[in-house]
């Protein structure tokens, strides 16, 4: 099927401000993004489930049998129950990322594929949309199958470990919408490094593997100011039950990121190619 073909739509019926951004087509790209993925990217799909698995078998058991156990708002954690929710948030994180970033660069600066669709009846906000949405599919899929693991591994310590779904999917929400926008700035490939050179210690530091506390008071607060903090302890929270009222401030904290990662988002591709 054509690309033409399958953006085809009526001409938009939005009223409003969101006129002229928003057709309320946003699954023709969706449909399009996944007809891609199942034909081409599925293997580079799956490739991505696994390293959080690997980590959690290597730190989570290997290292875990050393440690024993963390202390987690007061209450004693196995060392593996502690990180794996952890990864869990890491790999919500690393699926939206790289859909937002590296799949997204490639479709705008060499593909061409968003002057393709804007220049159909979808707006602006519908491709953005549309690529998000391709983003937590990601994310839902290695929600899934990690959720999958930890529970036959019987990592998960409460039934509000089911809650840990809807949240990666807020994550990882939070975290294509950011960083769609952050891609519509960059000119060549070698920029993504900058991106990649942000997460690697984001991840090492973000209470990923050991309790924020053993961190210097100032540090403490550049970690919690970091997306995957709150992500972590949010995903932590769920799988241990030990839901404390901060949930909310990481839910509040992702629910700005969203907002002003669509909004940017939706403002560069107008900027860009509907001038």
């Amino acid at each position: 099927m054509r690309t033409d073909e399958l953006l085809e739509a009526p001409a938009p019926t939005i009223r409003g401000p969101l006129r002229g951004l928003y057709s309320g087509n946003t699954r023709s790209v969706v449909a399009r993004g996944l007809h891609v993925m199942a034909r081409t990217n599925w293997v580079v799909v799956l490739t991505g489930f696994f390293e959080p698995v690997f980590y959690l078998l290597s730190m989570g058991i290997g290292l875990g049998a050393l440690i024993g156990s963390v202390e987690f708002y007061g209450t004693d954690v196995p060392y593996a129950a502690y990180i794996a929710p952890a990864l869990m948030a890491v790999s919500a994180m690393n699926g939206a990322v790289y859909d937002s970033t590296m799949n997204v660069f490639f479709k705008m600066r060499h593909a061409k594929l968003y002057q393709q669709m804007l220049s159909t009846s979808l707006g602006p906000l519908d491709v953005a949309l549309g690529e998000i949405v391709l983003a937590l599919f990601r994310g839902l899929l290695y929600a899934c199958g990690f959720m999958a693991v930890t529970t036959l591994m019987g990592l998960n310590l409460s039934w509000t470990a089911v809650l840990a779904i809807p949240a990666a999917l807020v994550i990882a929400f939070g975290f294509a919408s950011f960083g769609m926008a952050v891609t519509s700035y960059m000119k060549t490939f070698q920029h993504l490094d900058y991106v990649f050179f942000l997460m690697a210690p984001m991840f090492m530091l973000s209470a990923t593997f050991f309790p924020i506390e053993v961190y210097p008071q100032g540090m403490q607060w550049v970690i919690q100011a970091l997306p995957l903090w709150h992500g972590v302890d949010m995903i932590r929270q769920l799988t241990t039950g030990l839901i404390q009222p901060s949930i909310w401030l990481h839910l509040l904290y992702f629910g700005v990121m969203i907002v002003l990662g669509l909004w940017f988002t939706t403002a560069r591709l107008r900027a860009l190619f509907l001038r």
